[in-house]
């Protein structure tokens, strides 16, 4: 064998080598480094996070001096022990009666403290109120409607800690959702879930 023969076997030798050497290494090689997969888009099927929406509210209420913190939606529904809560501290304290608070009035309370970024409790001045109290407040004085959405649980008078009464009222405005009553001297915010529209006080 020539010089020349001897060097096209010894390529060829080195050529075969290298196939093999080849071949082992993506028989070794787990599936998820090669083969064109995405190594983000499979690392993500690996830890899958559980989409857990929650929505919570938080009160002290003025007059009572009671306070509570809940969850009263999550995994897509209403939660009927922590709507419960919530009705028994909006209650009319003057009278402890008690009504069913709209869900929709804790989703605008969310809405609002998620705007804000707060996470102080919203401070109670009035939630339901019966129409005995109603009429009571009307005679009185308090320039409280005739036909108050309080009496329907769908309205609360409040303010949040560190938040400007003023801000606070231009906030829920800007979301569109329902009644926005001003009262700077008195330094509440009247929400409600009936029609959208403004006042001062």
């Amino acid at each position: 064998m020539d010089d020349e023969q001897r060097a096209v076997a010894l390529s060829r030798r080195r050529l075969l080598g290298a196939g093999a050497v080849g071949v082992l290494g993506l028989a070794a090689t787990p599936a998820w480094a090669g083969g064109g997969l995405d190594w983000g888009d499979r690392r993500s099927s690996w830890v899958r996070p559980k989409l857990m929406v929650e929505r919570s509210v938080s009160f002290r209420h003025l007059h009572t001096d009671e306070t509570l913190s809940t969850v009263y939606y999550a995994n897509g529904r209403y939660i009927p022990t922590a709507l419960k809560e919530v009705d028994w501290l909006l209650r009319d304290y003057h009278r402890d009666e008690v009504k069913d608070i709209d869900p929709r009035l804790l989703d605008l309370l969310f809405a609002v403290s998620q705007r804000l970024e707060s996470t102080q409790p919203f401070n109670v001045f009035s939630g339901y109120r019966s129409p005995v109290t109603n009429a009571m407040l009307r005679r009185e004085g308090w320039g409280v409607a005739r036909n108050s959405l309080h009496m329907q649980g769908m309205a609360i008078d409040i303010g949040l800690p560190g938040i400007g009464t003023r801000h606070l009222a231009k906030c829920a405005r800007s979301l569109q959702r329902g009644g926005v009553g001003y009262y700077g001297r008195s330094n509440f915010v009247h929400l409600d879930v009936g029609q959208v529209r403004s006042w001062r006080g």
